[in-house]
């Protein structure tokens, strides 16, 4: 549901042939990768605004900023109501929140989680945000990053933002074994890896002082269930699948909010 990597699965199957003599045998992983690599996915929509203010004049600001993959930008989507932090900033904006919110992205399609430091450094530029919110990790799955490897560059990004006193919530990898895009057995590899990396992340996660949002667990079940989750290319979520996304990450992201005082 993040940037996909192709090329870098053909590359590197060989690392994975033991998982997918279980499931079908290494070359039909092989093959499936090709596949994969030969289909046409969405792109970031380069006219969609990266900041923008939601919310009533006069209400307190809550400075939020998405820091991450192309989850971060809405990749599949081309309105900024329809991405996952324009849903966010909406539903903080209404309620009991009552925010004006300062949204801001400085994720990049097809990031993993060593390129967090260089988003950070952005985020803190001027004036710091509230709230961080990462999406994160698919892409280490699809370059076959070490799961412990790939929690460690979060878990730093994390505490860096913490120790710049921003509340930072983390959804961790989601349900890759979701996907349409990915005929199985991959799709299982890929899903299998991708529990790996979430639980890797969020003992990192907690470790380094942020919140952790299980989205695999959260929200998997309906993206299984249900196709129009997915954008056009069977990867990317679409604008219901970035508003399922938003809901389970809520709760969490209004507790951040709370804990900043009001301006």
């Amino acid at each position: 549901m993040t940037g996909l990597s192709p090329g870098a699965w053909v590359a590197r199957t060989a690392a994975v042939s033991l998982l997918a003599s279980t499931l079908g045998g290494a070359a039909v992983l092989a093959g499936q990768a090709v596949a994969a690599r030969n289909r046409r996915y969405a792109q970031p929509e380069l006219g969609l605004a990266l900041r923008a203010t939601v919310g009533r004049s006069g209400a307190p600001v809550l400075r939020l900023v998405l820091l991450g993959d192309s989850s971060a930008l809405g990749v599949g989507v081309d309105r900024l109501g329809d991405t996952i932090g324009g849903q966010l900033a909406e539903l903080l904006a209404e309620g009991t929140a009552g925010r004006q919110v300062h949204l801001s992205s400085v994720g990049v399609s097809g990031s993993r989680s060593t390129d967090l430091a260089t988003q950070v450094a952005r985020a803190l530029l001027g004036e710091r945000p509230d709230v961080a919110v990462i999406l994160v990790g698919a892409n280490d799955v699809t370059s076959m990053r070490r799961p412990a490897d790939a929690a460690a560059y979060l878990g730093a990004a994390v505490h860096r933002l913490r120790q710049a006193g921003v509340e930072v919530v983390v959804g961790t990898c989601p349900d890759l074994g979701a996907v349409r895009a990915i005929a199985p057995p991959l799709r299982q590899v890929v899903g299998l890896v991708g529990r790996w990396v979430a639980r890797a992340q969020t003992s990192a996660v907690l470790d380094a002082g942020g919140t952790v949002v299980d989205l695999a667990t959260e929200t998997g079940p309906v993206f299984r269930a249900d196709a129009g989750t997915f954008c056009h290319d069977g990867y990317h979520p679409s604008a219901d699948g970035y508003r399922v996304w938003a809901h389970a990450l809520l709760p969490a992201v209004v507790a951040a909010a709370a804990v900043k005082p009001r301006r």
